[in-house]
């Protein structure tokens, strides 16, 4: 939100408060607190009739310094809070000179002079990595009675701001207007499903606002030279998180806020749905399925989506006995076949629906003031929502979906959650304005943990559209409703990248859009983008996602990158590892890469999948694809070209091939099996070693498959023309290695030691 008219002026109706000087200091051991007045105060008499702003500072963590700024502390504060499981009492430490006023963190350091005008610097290394400025802690009220607390934060030359969520927006943020509120307004506006109020910057550092409700930024667009952010409220917290690398940006974020679980394996697969309002049965789901297999694609997970309930009653998770009479039979009859079965909720219930009336009954549906129950007719017909802030409500949805659990189902899409009303009176006295961001983590957290109870540790899995701050514990989440075209396509990337430079660890879209119908180009090039994202899953609306219906190419081209990808499978799952130990994302933004290269800054039609595999999707009907390339000589996997950086590249692939890079000094394992995700990775696998220097060393781990943990380590060495190899593997595997023309050595081993010729 804007509060000035220009540099001078204030808009028509705002008044502005600024901290303009410290009054006085109270600092223990592990805190500081200051107090701002808002003038100048020249003698005693300066001190009556004018607001005092508190601004407490303190450390949750190593790295991480919060500041709190308070105008009046008796207001009401009803919840709810973000949870911060990472956060300690007193992690900092206070340090006096005379005036000067210091809290450090780690190498992070909160420094205020107490003689000079109003100034909070952050360092880090000697460095100033920002400031807080004389007009950069203040409250607004306005005309309407409104009160806004304001931060803002300096913006160095050059300095670029990523993050905020799943944004669809340019991918840096600089000169834009962003508001953290939850809306279900698909990928081709400024509106977003997942919002977080965490940006991170390429200077070092990245800034959390814990506050759950609307957190409205300037992102150099109201002082160009400051990230702003506001809240309607008597106080604002927020946290400034040191790297200094983005990678230890996010690791530190998500230790505070939580990090992603470990998704099973399995969901690495290929997803395939029904599609949305198309027309199913069990004999179209046989055919879907059947089909697949004639064709030789390996089917991972059948998902079932909102019809699979009778119309007009989402949800009662009642299946619709007209067009699926049987469906425990049918869900026994699928997962025979070796597939995991995904169903569609929401949180809605319709009026309909016999869970309306028995919900309305108990109390568990959210209220207005006057005790009526809260409906509208947009999506499902007098639909209410149900009050997660209600323990018994909870339970009462979760029990629904234990029933499915019984019959089969795996996992869920946890659709929508974003349309919350603010109107409204919840269980807990939750504070609505604040409530229509969290909702969708009360209700994402509920159903990730009936998965967790009922399958175990490490099988839980959601399909999440919605999230916020700490959502990233519960994966996986997909980009909702993007078009059928190229630019929808890149769109859906750019918000994913946009999300894992949020701290989200997994992402998935729908392969070949979601609204409309693609054109078999489309679908192809989507279809390899697909394929090389975390997770895969082929949905559509009106239309089907059978790679047939697009023609025979189709059908090739998503039969090989389905089996490309499961002979990654050790490759992304070590990935899937670091995301759940670091939070660290299985697809990452150049920049979370390649930090301290000036060309990847903006970025965003190109990723790294893991440590080192380069994906440049097609974005063109005649295959032209223009990309980065990092320095170094880097091989491309499929081709076997060699591609020497830094520079750019502009190339033409069949629908067969794609810039897919392996980075220099790189070793990527291949599993033995391509039918199927889930295997003894140890067992049979092929090592590609990527031009490795001379000199070059790299352990490599194979992580096992039903969990966390090692299943074999090697570890490699090249000296001169010799490549050495060790390992505590028993079982057999291969060396493959990629010359500087292409030509390959590949020799079988299964001994500890290898002492192997290094291609010319």
């Amino acid at each position: 939100m804007k509060f000035t008219d220009g540099y001078w002026l204030m808009r028509p109706g705002r008044t502005a408060r600024y901290a303009t000087e410290v009054a006085d200091v109270r600092a223990d051991e592990h805190r500081v607190t200051l107090y701002a007045p808002v003038k100048h105060v020249r003698r005693r008499g300066d001190t009556l009739n004018s607001p005092l702003l508190t601004v407490e500072c303190w450390s949750p963590a190593e790295g991480v310094i919060g500041v709190r700024t308070t105008h009046h502390a008796g207001s009401a504060r009803p919840g709810p809070e973000f949870a911060l499981p990472g956060a300690e009492q007193s992690a900092g430490k206070v340090r006096r000179d005379g005036a000067v006023v210091e809290l450090s963190a780690g190498d992070l350091t909160l420094r205020v002079d107490t003689s000079a005008p109003w100034k909070l610097e952050f360092t880090a290394d000697g460095q100033v990595l920002t400031t807080v400025g004389e007009r950069g802690t203040a409250f607004v009220t306005d005309d309407e009675d409104r009160h806004f607390m304001l931060g803002q934060l300096s913006l160095g030359v050059g300095e670029l701001i990523y993050g905020l969520g799943e944004r669809f927006t340019p991918f840096v943020r600089n000169g834009q207007t962003v508001d953290i509120w939850q809306a279900d307004g698909g990928t081709s506006s400024e509106q977003a499903y997942k919002n977080v109020p965490f940006h991170l910057t390429n200077r070092g550092y990245g800034v959390f606002v814990n506050h759950p409700g609307k957190v409205s930024y300037e992102v150099g667009t109201e002082a160009v030279g400051q990230v702003q952010f506001s809240v309607e409220d008597q106080s604002l917290e927020y946290f400034v998180v040191h790297g200094p690398t983005p990678k230890r940006i996010l690791e530190r974020y998500t230790a505070l806020t939580g990090r992603p679980a470990l998704p099973p394996a399995w969901a690495l697969g290929l997803w395939l749905t029904t599609s949305f309002t198309t027309d199913y049965d069990e004999a179209t789901v046989n055919r879907f399925v059947g089909g697949m297999a004639e064709r030789g694609i390996p089917l991972s997970v059948f998902h079932l989506d909102c019809f699979w309930m009778r119309e007009y009653q989402w949800c009662d998770f009642e299946w619709d006995p007209d067009t699926f009479p049987d469906p425990a039979g049918m869900l026994t009859r699928l997962k025979d076949q070796g597939l995991r079965i995904s169903a569609w909720i929401n949180p809605y219930i319709a009026q309909k629906s016999a869970m309306f009336e028995e919900g309305m009954r108990l109390g568990h549906l959210v209220r207005r003031p006057d005790g009526s129950v809260w409906q509208w007719d947009l999506w499902q017909p007098g639909m209410a929502l149900v009050d997660f802030t209600n323990p018994a409500a909870r339970e009462w949805y979760i029990a629904k979906l234990r029933t499915l659990l019984d019959q089969g189902v795996d996992c869920f899409k946890t659709d929508f959650g974003e349309r919350i009303p603010t109107d409204v009176v919840w269980h807990d006295g939750s504070d609505p304005e604040r409530m229509h961001n969290y909702y969708t983590h009360l209700y994402n957290r509920a159903v990730f943990e009936l998965l967790r109870e009922v399958r175990g540790e490490g099988e839980a899995l959601l399909f999440a559209r919605s999230a916020t701050a700490g959502g990233q514990q519960y994966p996986v989440h997909w980009g909702g409703d993007c078009e059928s075209h190229f630019n929808a396509m890149a769109e859906s990337l750019r918000g994913g990248l946009s999300l894992g430079m949020s701290g989200f660890g997994f992402w998935s879209h729908d392969i070949g859009g979601f609204e409309g119908t693609p054109t078999p180009t489309v679908f192809k090039r989507w279809v390899q983008f697909g394929l090389l994202s975390s997770h895969s899953r082929l949905h559509g609306s009106k239309s089907y996602r059978v790679p047939w219906d697009y023609g025979e190419e189709a059908v090739d081209v998503t039969r090989a990158f389905t089996l490309l990808k499961h002979r990654l499978a050790p490759y992304l799952q070590r990935a899937a590892q670091q995301a759940h130990a670091t939070g660290i994302p299985v697809m990452r933004a150049m920049v979370l890469e390649f930090p301290d290269d000036p060309a990847v800054g903006t970025l965003d039609r190109q990723y790294m999948l893991g440590d080192d595999l380069l994906v440049a999707p097609v974005f063109t009907d005649d295959g032209t694809v223009e990309y980065y390339v990092p320095e170094g000589p880097w091989t491309n996997v499929l081709t076997g070209a060699r591609i020497e950086g830094p520079r750019w590249v502009r190339e033409r692939h069949d629908f067969h091939t794609l810039p897919l890079l392996a980075r220099p000094d790189s070793v990527v394992p291949l599993g033995a099996d391509d039918q199927r995700p889930v295997s003894d990775w140890a067992d049979g696998v092929e090592l590609r070693v990527h031009a490795f220097a001379d000199g070059a060393e790299r352990t490599l781990v194979i992580p096992r498959s039903d969990g966390p943990g090692e299943a074999a380590r090697f570890h490699l060495r090249r000296r001169g023309d010799r490549l050495f190899v060790t390992t505590d593997s028993r079982h057999p595997w291969h060396l493959r290695v990629g010359g500087p023309d292409g030509s390959v050595h590949s020799r079988p081993a299964d001994t500890l030691e290898a002492d192997l010729p290094y291609p010319a």
